[in-house]
């Protein structure tokens, strides 16, 4: 049987615990940049790259019927309409950040934020 200090100490290293990574999850979701571009591929392979800075509308066809309209507008980019039968990418929020992504599994679409990298300079030289 447990000591009340033992259970005490396990109680409290477990909600320090989860502070700790609740407050590592805010820190990476909000240190994340804003994006630069939007990268669309269809069936695993790059088709487009558009700029985040620039209001586009383009629908995105895909093997037989299939539809994405992708909408950028005010710096964010969003699926408006899908002709996916469950509608789950035209349900998603709008996208900004550096690595989010809305994904159409039935069309195989998938929708990137991604940073432009303008320097080819490596992180570390060794």
């Amino acid at each position: 049987m447990k000591s009340k200090q033992r259970v005490r100490n396990d109680v409290i290293f477990i909600v320090a615990l989860l502070a700790v990574i609740a407050i590592a999850g805010a820190c990476l979701y909000f240190l994340r940049g804003e994006g630069d571009t939007v990268t669309v591929s269809i069936d695993g392979k790059v088709v487009a790259t558009y700029p985040l800075d620039e209001d586009l509308v383009k629908d995105i066809h895909t093997e037989g019927d299939g539809l994405n309209r992708l909408i950028i507008r005010d710096g964010k980019a969003w699926v408006e309409k899908a002709s996916c039968p469950d509608g789950i990418c035209a349900a998603h929020k709008p996208i900004h950040r550096e690595g989010e992504s809305i994904i159409c599994l039935p069309n195989k679409v998938v929708i990137t934020v991604q940073t432009a990298d303008t320097t080819n300079e490596p992180d570390i030289v060794i």
